[in-house]
């Protein structure tokens, strides 16, 4: 029993001294190197050329999209002007019959 008592204080104090222990890097840190630099730099020189192709690419989307959206418009407004002149006629048309039947009525009654 002692000694089980002595191995676990043992492991006790062994794991508080390792927990404590600073840790080390393996590996230090240095410097990249001048040609993985020019790569990256490169790198983000064709990112950046990208991204402004992609936004000239949009804005010309956006045109397109504005540009249809505007006819449809104009569109929707010469169909609408359309069919209100269609409906003053048909409703003229229809006035005009009314007005000819209440003609043929009282024509018809006073004979």
């Amino acid at each position: 029993m002692n000694k089980l008592i002595a191995t676990l204080v043992s492991t006790l104090f062994a794991s508080a001294a390792f927990a404590q222990a600073p840790a080390t890097p393996s590996t230090p840190v240095t410097a990249p190197a001048p040609a993985t630099v020019k790569a990256e730099v490169k790198a983000e020189k064709k990112v950046a050329k990208a991204e402004k192709s992609e936004a000239k690419v949009d804005a010309k989307a956006d045109a397109k999209v504005s540009k249809a959206e505007a006819k449809a418009e104009a569109d929707k407004a010469k169909a609408h002007a359309k069919a209100e002149k269609e409906k003053a006629k048909a409703h003229a048309h229809t006035t005009e019959t009314k007005a000819d039947a209440k003609a043929d009525v009282k024509a018809s009654t006073t004979k």
